[in-house]
């Protein structure tokens, strides 16, 4: 990952929840709000795959697969954005442990070494 990709998204998230408290929106509701933003980015990512596939007959194929590629970078771009907006201190690393505890489930010949990296990072 880039190395700047974290500040960026941690930048979104200090704006985001800056604009949210001036509103006087509490934390809890802040929070809640970007996840539901994950719900509407993981619909406009799946009306890209429809319309890619064309499956709609009455609008046929009214995307391209780049524009569900762009759909999902703006899902994962949300995702990471709440997670930073909830764990302002640590979502980088918070992250990284879930990767390395979920993927060491499918991955498990991988999983020693999974382990290793994550205690040299």
């Amino acid at each position: 990952m880039q190395s700047d990709t974290w500040n960026i998204i941690d930048t979104l998230a200090a704006r985001f929840t800056a604009h949210d408290t001036e509103r006087d929106l509490p934390l809890e509701e802040q929070w809640t709000l970007q996840v539901l933003k994950i719900a509407e980015e993981t619909g406009e990512a799946a009306q890209a795959v429809v319309g890619a596939r064309g499956t709609n007959p009455r609008k046929g194929n009214s995307h391209t697969w780049q524009d569900a590629q762009a759909e999902a970078a703006d899902l994962v771009i949300t995702g990471m954005v709440a997670l930073s907006r909830m764990r302002p201190d640590d979502a980088a690393d918070y992250l990284h442990q879930q990767l390395v505890t979920k993927a060491a489930k499918f991955l498990p010949a991988e999983r020693t070494a999974l382990a290793q990296s994550t205690e040299s990072s």
